[in-house]
């Protein structure tokens, strides 16, 4: 077994977390520790109550214990025995005589359970948690393991779990959860984790859960007074919904507030750089075409984020790295990172991909093969998402932007295009 506890100032949200998974179907609520009611009699407000009533007798800013227990995969564990174990793990740590809530999670590869409470007792006194985790929750799971005959964990094991948040964010889907909420969840897993330098850096992070730091248009009222709202993004990367002030999230994520971690961040992420840039290598000089560079790439932690500006052209890259939480700008890791000069490895790693198709086809089919190498090319690596076939678009439009024609001739070309779309 292995134990993880996550002390914070917010009980409202790591209730929130639970009864979210709950009403997913993905936990369920199998045990609540000193409550006056049973399980199925209590609905969420009566449980925040029971805790929020304690934490008003007491000043401190950490009053939420927020604890995960894991079992290995090979373990088969009833709810009945969950519940003893939390039981007892409770009163092994000093907290049998809290209110405590025990949730059965079912989204992931092992028997887990999550159990919520406070450490303010009722005469407003507060549980000394200090060290809690090696002092007094380590000797307390080893006693556990020999009590109820679990699996032991191995350093292995501890390792592995305590790389797993405790509240793991999800991608937000407008309309199946209240916006503000779902969008601070999202905004405390990120900003607690990743290390960003810039808006656009932080975007690149926000837009894998449907989430986007908006300043608006520069003319706007926003923009000018130093504003910043939270916006949440459809499947398409469309804001849709209410934007939410950035003001009126807790833990107060305002621009003034992001750039100085952005300053912060720029010494975290540094010890980095080098892993990042020789995964991007290995990537790119293994790859044998563009789909193929994104998902070996993705295999190695990184996604590649393109920055597109209003006209639909590529002016940066953004890589953001997931298995050490840092986010670069391509420039950031060097000049043969940068948009211009990346953007010519894509072309020559393109170049490459067609005339391995050309080797392939007989001379009269190549016109019209190549028209579908794209599509050949996504069948072969698996991945049939319209998604990839449109970022590969993306990189390779603004070709002909590097051209020697005159900018008022392509604009000309350009007020020619709209007037025969009907623009």
């Amino acid at each position: 077994m292995v134990a993880k506890i996550i002390i914070s100032k917010n009980i409202v949200k790591a209730l929130n977390y639970n009864e979210q998974k709950v009403g997913k179907g993905q936990a369920e609520c199998i045990y609540a520790g000193n409550f006056i009611k049973e399980i199925e009699n209590m609905n969420f407000h009566e449980k925040r109550e029971r805790f929020t009533d304690l934490i008003g007798r007491n000043s401190s800013k950490t009053n939420t214990l927020h604890i995960s227990l894991n079992f290995d995969p090979s373990e088969k564990i009833s709810n009945q025995k969950m519940t003893d174990i939390a039981t007892a793990y409770m009163e092994k740590i000093g907290f049998d005589e809290q209110p405590y809530l025990v949730y059965r999670h079912h989204d992931a590869g092992h028997p887990h359970l999550h159990i919520v409470t406070t450490n303010i007792r009722t005469d407003g006194s507060r549980i000394n948690t200090h060290n809690i985790g090696k002092n007094i929750s380590e000797p307390a799971r080893k006693e556990i393991e020999k009590e109820f005959r679990l699996v032991k964990a191995s350093s292995k094991n501890i390792r592995e779990f305590n790389r797993i948040p405790a509240i793991d964010a999800e991608k937000v889907i407008y309309g199946q959860s209240e916006t503000k909420r779902a969008i601070t969840t999202v905004l405390d897993t990120v900003l607690r984790q990743y290390k960003f330098t810039s808006l656009p850096e932080l975007n690149a992070v926000l837009k894998s859960f449907n989430v986007y730091a908006d300043r608006s248009q520069e003319n706007s009222r926003t923009y000018k007074h130093g504003g910043l709202v939270y916006r949440v993004l459809d499947e398409d990367g469309n804001k849709v919904g209410v934007p939410i002030k950035s003001s009126s999230i807790h833990s107060k994520p305002t621009l003034t507030n992001l750039q100085t971690r952005f300053k912060e961040n720029e010494e975290k992420r540094k010890p980095h750089k080098q892993s990042v840039k020789e995964r991007i290598d290995q990537s790119i000089h293994r790859s044998l075409s563009f789909p193929d560079f994104i998902i070996r790439l993705s295999k190695r932690g990184i996604d590649f984020v393109p920055r597109i500006n209003e006209q639909g052209m590529l002016y940066g890259i953004t890589f953001v790295d997931h298995k050490t939480k840092s986010v670069f700008n391509g420039s950031d890791l060097g000049k043969e990172y940068s948009a211009a000069v990346f953007r010519e490895k894509l072309r020559e790693l393109r170049l490459k991909e067609l005339l391995d198709q050309q080797a392939r086809d007989n001379a009269s089919n190549y016109p019209r093969r190549i028209k579908e190498s794209d599509t050949s090319n996504e069948k072969n690596q698996q991945h049939s998402s319209s998604k990839l076939h449109e970022l590969l678009n993306l990189v390779f439009k603004t070709e002909s932007d590097y051209s020697s024609v005159p900018q008022d001739l392509t604009q000309k070309r350009k007020k020619k295009k709209r007037r025969n779309l009907g623009l």
